[in-house]
């Protein structure tokens, strides 16, 4: 309804000469970045002692260091403008763990530092950086990490957030100013 225009560019976030390309292919076509939203994610089932070192590795890859290639490629352009906003999809697992879900866990804690530390770095150039909890939806990775429905119970209000409301959450994140290296939980479970 407002216009503009998009464009889409397929990359593998886990290999950073294509998070590179991608950003290069935006920053030629508009010369700027003005919102990043990391939102790539793998998740796995599986208790600690069954993990295999490539489970592990793949989850890690995809949700951590994919992450990190996005942050860096984007970082470049957004403090070369002096201006951005970088939102990172995290997880609750992230702070309170959950059985089953080690490498997801440990990835989505390993986001909210990385965000913290970004934060930190590039506050003086204008560039905030914040983490998000989006809460339980019903999706194929939710549902595969995590299919107890009965999850809900966890939340105060007995249901998960309205993806529509998330989203017009991550649109006022984005346009925010004065916000940089929080942790937004956006659904009823108490941290």
């Amino acid at each position: 309804d407002r216009g503009g225009e998009g464009f889409t560019f397929c990359a593998d976030i886990r290999d950073a000469r294509q998070v590179d390309a991608m950003v290069r292919a935006l920053g030629a076509r508009w010369g700027r970045l003005d919102v990043m939203v990391c939102n790539a994610g793998q998740a796995s089932s599986g208790l600690l002692l069954r993990m295999r070192p490539d489970e592990w590795a793949a989850i890690i890859d995809t949700n951590l260091t994919g992450t990190f290639h996005c942050l860096k490629s984007a970082g470049r352009l957004m403090l070369s403008r002096r201006d951005g906003a970088v939102i990172v999809v995290s997880s609750f697992a992230g702070v309170q763990g959950r059985s089953g879900q080690s490498a997801y866990a440990a990835s989505k804690a390993g986001l909210l530092g990385l965000v913290k530390t970004a934060a930190r770095e590039w506050g003086h150039h204008n560039v905030r950086v914040n983490a998000l909890f989006p809460g339980w939806h019903n999706t194929d990775m939710s549902e595969a990490a995590m299919p107890d429905k009965a999850r809900l119970h966890d939340h105060a209000l007995g249901r998960s957030p309205d993806l529509e409301e998330i989203a017009r959450f991550v649109h006022h994140l984005a346009l925010m100013k004065d916000a940089s290296g929080q942790v937004w939980n956006l659904d009823s479970r108490i941290l």
